[in-house]
């Protein structure tokens, strides 16, 4: 099997360094309205990191292929929040970010090359950690938002391996040792105490 056929086969739990833990579960249903609001800044920042790759990378037609139809659905999944916000009284309004994305980016390296890979590395891990989020916090959740959540598995799981498959096709070695660093740099943030809650937040 090659690299990249792994990748489009590799499942979420194997691929991510760690499991969400049962403390920022907690957090969350104690934060229903900012797990929202913070959930849809990530859809809206997942929509223009896909067209980031369009903008820098068009020369790649499988690039813009791909990264185009995945930000028309992050934009779609952004919409599908704001609908359940409305629903539930409450407004979309400015959050700071988390450090999680801002912590990943310490892992790239220098050339303009391996950052183009690292990029897309780091957009798997965002995309497989939202997946295991969107699984761990829906049994909790009420019917509607459990069944949303539980709908979006399937984009995002698709949406994460298209980013490994991405890093190793225009790579010029293996990715696994660069996908290894930036996995420990990913667990230290999700196990590490964080100073505020928010969809991609620590303990």
């Amino acid at each position: 099997m090659t690299k990249i056929h792994y990748y489009e086969s590799l499942e979420i739990q194997n691929f991510l360094p760690c499991k969400t833990p049962d403390a920022w579960v907690e957090k969350a249903l104690q934060n229903p309205e900012i797990l929202l609001i913070d959930h849809a800044h990530c859809e809206k920042k997942a929509a223009s990191a896909a067209m980031s790759f369009m903008y820098r990378h068009n020369d790649k037609m499988d690039i813009l292929m791909r990264m185009s139809k995945i930000a028309r659905e992050e934009l779609r999944h952004f919409e599908q929040v704001l609908m359940a916000m409305k629903k539930r009284g409450i407004e979309y309004r400015y959050l700071s970010a988390s450090r999680y994305a801002e912590g990943l980016r310490k892992g790239m390296r220098e050339t303009k090359q391996d950052k183009f890979i690292d990029a897309l590395i780091i957009g798997a891990f965002v995309e497989a950690r939202s997946c295991e989020r969107f699984e761990k916090i829906a049994p909790h959740l009420d019917d509607e938002l459990a069944k949303f959540y539980q709908g979006l598995l399937a984009s995002e799981k698709r949406h994460f391996t298209i980013y490994l498959k991405f890093a190793q096709k225009y790579s010029e070695i293996d990715i696994s040792e660069q996908v290894e660093n930036i996995a420990r740099l990913e667990k230290q943030l999700i196990e590490s105490t964080d100073v505020e809650f928010r969809f991609h937040s620590g303990v």
